[in-house]
C-alpha cells in the first residue's frame, strides 16, 4: 500500500514537468499563431486592419493612420513576401520600453521580391482577454 502511494505520488512529480511544457508549448503556439494571421494582414497591405487587430499597447502608442503610413513605407519597397519561417522564440514578461506582461518575441526569417535576406520580429502580447495580439514589429 504504502508502495503504491510513493509510486503514484513520484509519477505526479515525474508528469508535472511535461503538463508545464506542455502549457508552455500551447501558449508559444497561439503566440505565433497570432503572429502568422496578423502577418498576413501586412502582406496583402491591409495596414489599417492590422492596426485594429494589434495589442491595445501599441494601438495607443502609435495612431492608425501613422502605423499605417510607417509599414507602407517600410513594407512596399521590399516587394511580396517569397517566404518566411520561424527562426526563433523566446518568452518574456518584460520588454525594454514596454510594460511588464507576457510576451513573445519571434524572429521570422524572410525573403522578399525585393529583399533576399530579411529577419521579422514580431512581438505577440498577450491581452487581458487571453488573446496574444501583436505589439510591436521590425524589419532588418
Amino acid at each position: 500500500m504504502i508502495r503504491t502511494a510513493l509510486i503514484a505520488s513520484l509519477l505526479m512529480v515525474l508528469a508535472f514537468p511535461l503538463k508545464a511544457e506542455e502549457a508552455e508549448q500551447e501558449k508559444e503556439k497561439a503566440a505565433v499563431f497570432a503572429a502568422e494571421q496578423w502577418l498576413n494582414l501586412i502582406d496583402e497591405a491591409k495596414y489599417e486592419e492590422s492596426w485594429r487587430e494589434a495589442s491595445g499597447y501599441l494601438r495607443s502608442a502609435v495612431k492608425q493612420e501613422d502605423f499605417s503610413q510607417a509599414l507602407k513605407g517600410a513594407r512596399t519597397p521590399l516587394g511580396k513576401v517569397v517566404w518566411r519561417k520561424l527562426k526563433s522564440a523566446r518568452f518574456s514578461k518584460e520588454l525594454p520600453g514596454a510594460p511588464d506582461g507576457q510576451y513573445f518575441v519571434l524572429q521570422f526569417d524572410a525573403e522578399f521580391e525585393n529583399k533576399k535576406t530579411a529577419i521579422e520580429t514580431i512581438t505577440p502580447k498577450l491581452e487581458r482577454a487571453g488573446e496574444w495580439r501583436v505589439s510591436g514589429y521590425f524589419i532588418k
